[in-house]
This record gives C-alpha cells, structure tokens and sequence, in this order.
C-alpha cells in the first residue's frame, strides 16, 4: 500500500462521514480540548517571541476556537 491509496482511503473516509465528524468538531467536548491546546500554544508562543506580537498570537488563538467546538 502507497501513500497515494492511504491519502485516498483518508479522503473516502472523512467524505463518507462528514455529517458525523462535523457534530465531533462542534461538540462540548471538543470545545474544551481544543480551547486547553489552543491556551497552552499562545502561551508557548507569547513565552518565547517578543511582547510585541502577543496582541496578534491572541487574535489567531480566538480566530481558530471560533472554528472548533460550540462557543
């Protein structure tokens, strides 16, 4: 099996469960894992890049929540 059939069976897959993977992606629980990473990785970034830009790291933190999870 080549990367092509395994690239092609992720594609049969995620067209055959849309619907399904759509409710996971806006469910409670998925909101509170992502919002944990989400948190922990503009903490990262703000820990190790210049005060400067923790306005921006925010804004793209919020900007991705927006489509993960429920709120």
């Amino acid at each position: 099996m080549g990367i092509d059939d395994l690239v092609n069976q992720g594609k049969d897959f995620l067209e055959q469960n849309k619907d399904k993977i759509d409710d996971v992606i806006k469910s409670e629980q998925a909101e509170g894992v992502s919002d944990n990473v989400l948190d922990a990785a503009a903490d990262f970034v703000k820990k190790v890049a210049p005060d400067s830009i923790d306005q921006h790291v925010d804004g793209v933190r919020d900007n991705i929540d927006k489509a993960v999870g429920n709120e």
